[in-house]
């Protein structure tokens, strides 16, 4: 994509995929080869709650961006558009949009009623990310079925695949999916090619309709526990980010394991005005993968924000989140914590799937 011609017609580009399969990371990198291209980009997120990690690390790397919470994209579509619109008046050249990492048929809800915009806005290809190591859990036999089903109608629905942490997994699972790339966004591997592609006008956006069966959709969705939290963490002597999101998280993890609640995707962001620290687990017994400065200048405060989703009963991830961070800081201020199960997914817009 010339700069000029990005002038008059900003790109949408959806970027969806599974909890933690990096899209976050993916759009923090893209913005960044933009910005060495002269071009300026900005994200909307989304979330079913709000106090977002992801939102905080994009007001922290510089990054344009808004929120549609609350709910998907898909049953707040009028929204999206309300933030779309808003961060257009910033005239950035791409605006890149980040579904809920549990939500599917974004093709019908989301993709199809957007082109109604094609005066104003150009649609990229539905890029859909999948991290290899829960490709290949979510793909046995045994898999947990709800996630199952989120996960393969997010692949049905793509028009590209690209799997994500390149760096990490050289081999990927054989999947039946065309148009499937590899890509990093540490190592930034694969992230050029990828822009250069859905920006060139060579693929369709949203050229697969799913027939979905949304009460099975709104049964997966509801076996998720979504624990958004919020707490302003203090100590009777500085210290590093890492000393409050590494034992926070081991403890977390150590007491899902014990009350048979799986971790689907667990991240925690802390700041205080010397930087901050990010840290992220995708299962029970994983080792964090942390972003920003691990040693960054130690502080009496930080600013905690914590999102977890969980299989497991929302009042018992409520419960075990707050024993563990009363213990680990009793002084603890400003706590403010929301936990519940998604509701049925209604979208306010729909164009027909095709028979």
């Amino acid at each position: 994509m010339k700069r000029n011609d990005a002038l008059a017609k900003p790109w949408i580009v959806l970027v969806g995929g599974f909890l933690g399969a990096g899209k976050t990371t993916l759009l923090l990198a893209a913005a960044q080869e933009l910005d060495r291209r002269g071009l300026r980009s900005a994200v909307v997120l989304n979330d079913q709650g709000d106090a977002l990690v992801d939102s905080r690390l994009a007001e922290l790397n510089g990054l344009s961006s808004g929120e549609v919470t609350g709910g998907c994209f898909c049953c707040r579509f009028s929204d999206l558009v309300d933030v779309i619109e808003t961060l257009h008046k910033h005239s950035p050249h791409v605006i890149f949009a980040e579904p809920v990492g549990s939500c599917t048929d974004i093709s019908a809800t989301i993709l199809g009623p957007l082109r109604e915009y094609s005066e104003t806005y150009q649609l990229a290809p539905y890029t859909v990310l999948v991290d290899a190591t829960r490709a290949k859990d979510l793909l046995e036999d045994y898999a947990d079925p709800n996630l199952r089903f989120l996960f393969e109608q997010q692949l049905n629905e793509a028009d590209l695949v690209c799997f994500t942490k390149s760096d990490l997994h050289a081999d990927v699972p054989d999947v039946p999916w065309q148009n499937v790339r590899q890509i990093s966004a540490k190592t930034g591997e694969g992230v050029a090619a990828w822009l250069d592609e859905v920006l060139s006008g060579t693929l369709s956006a949203g050229s697969k309709i799913l027939d979905i069966d949304y009460e099975q959709y709104a049964r997966a969705e509801a076996a998720l526990a979504w624990l958004n939290l919020h707490v302003t963490w203090t100590s009777p002597e500085p210290i590093r980010a890492a000393m409050v999101l590494g034992p926070l998280l081991d403890r977390l993890d150590t007491a899902f394991t014990a009350a048979d609640i799986s971790i689907v995707h667990l991240k925690g962001i802390a700041s205080s005005p010397h930087g901050y620290l990010k840290a992220a687990i995708c299962r029970n017994g994983e080792q964090p993968v942390v972003e920003g400065a691990v040693d960054f200048s130690c502080s009496l405060t930080h600013d905690v924000l914590l999102n977890l989703r969980a299989v497991g009963q929302a009042e018992s991830v409520r419960h075990i989140v707050e024993q563990e961070v009363s213990r680990l800081n009793p002084g603890a201020g400003d706590l403010t914590v929301t936990c519940f199960h998604p509701a049925a997914p209604k979208p306010e817009r729909r164009i027909p799937a095709l028979r």
